[in-house]
């Protein structure tokens, strides 16, 4: 087995240059590192984890506590870039079941018996009181969607805000002006701020509000279709809709063709994320894109920082977002 030693030799460094390239020193020149990189990569170099761990007192792992399915193409997305980032600093990724039986076996038990460094949470409800105690214990965190801070908890979200207002202001340049808004929860973070946007893009348009015009269902396909179904029903239907999630659009573009209307002939339709789902519809869907991906990643180099640096402040970040548009929206067209 090729030794550190062995690789300091072939990069013709020193074993410390070669231990402060593999844990991301910061005082190492860029060239030293690619020598550095390109000697492990030839000799094919396997780090001792179990030393290194004795070494730094880490297990290298970061825990995950997801409330969600695999097959959401936003938490595939989201986790794509989560674990780039970790697995570029060494880490690897354990998923944490949040269902646990046990009432005596909280989230901060569960994160210690699985001797991980630090945990991301996402779609964990803010009130639950494990996570709560979590935040309290001190165990680096970090949270996706969810404003909750603590000693040694951040959090990373979309500016959620600017995402619907944009979706407002593209339907008003097409000439809408009844715009409904199929909301997700609008109790959280999410839920709060892209209702927000919603009215503030109403606003600086001078159209009025209707809270006819808003539809609460969760974020599936058919939360979609369900509120579509009842927008469908109003005396004077809405000629654009902004749903909460490309689920959701996917299920209100169904709806509206059951309804025997076409997108965007009769009905715009913007969605909300940016995943491959949006390409795959049919039409292909306006969307805000959420860069979710970036999410991940920031969300992990945040943790690494504060799992190696106890003096680094928990971060809030806001990722910016933009409107990819495609073929779900079109320029109004008043109906006989």
């Amino acid at each position: 087995m090729v030794s550190i030693h062995e690789v300091a030799k072939h990069a013709g460094v020193s074993v410390a240059t070669v231990s402060k390239v593999m844990n991301n020193y910061s005082d190492i020149s860029s060239k030293t590192r690619n020598k550095v990189n390109k000697a492990i990569e030839l000799l094919n170099y396997q780090p001792n984890v179990v030393a290194r761990s004795l070494v730094k007192k880490r297990s290298w792992t970061v825990g995950m506590f997801l409330l969600d399915y695999f097959t959401n193409p936003f938490i595939a997305e989201l986790i794509d870039g989560l674990r780039k980032s970790l697995e570029d600093s060494g880490y690897d990724l354990l998923f944490l079941s949040p269902n646990l039986r046990n009432p005596d076996y909280t989230f901060t038990k569960h994160c210690l018996s699985r001797n991980v460094d630090g945990v991301v949470m996402f779609g964990v409800d803010r009130n639950n009181q494990n996570l709560l105690d979590l935040l309290q214990a001190e165990m680096p965190t970090m949270m996706i969607d969810t404003d909750l801070l603590g000693p040694r908890t951040g959090y990373v979200t979309a500016d959620n805000s600017q995402g619907a207002y944009l979706a407002v202001q593209h339907l008003v340049e097409l000439g809408h002006k009844r715009i409904a808004f199929i909301s997700g929860d609008l109790g959280c973070l999410v839920g709060q701020t892209r209702f927000t946007g919603y009215q503030q893009g109403l606003r600086s348009s001078n159209l009025p509000y209707y809270a006819k015009y808003v539809e609460v269902e969760d974020y599936s396909i058919e939360g979609g279709y369900k509120a579509m179904k009842r927008l469908l029903q109003l005396p004077e239907a809405p000629s654009g809709v902004i749903c909460s999630s490309d689920y959701m659009a996917t299920g209100a573009i169904e709806a509206i063709r059951e309804s025997g209307k076409q997108v965007p002939e009769h009905i715009s339709v913007v969605g909300f994320d940016n995943t491959f789902y949006a390409e795959l519809s049919m039409p292909k869907l306006t969307t805000v894109n959420q860069n979710i991906a970036s999410m991940g990643i920031r969300a992990g180099e945040h943790l690494i920082r504060m799992i190696e640096n106890p003096d680094y402040s928990p971060p809030t970040e806001v990722v910016p977002v933009d409107l990819v548009v495609r073929d779900s929206t079109g320029v109004y067209m008043e109906q006989q």
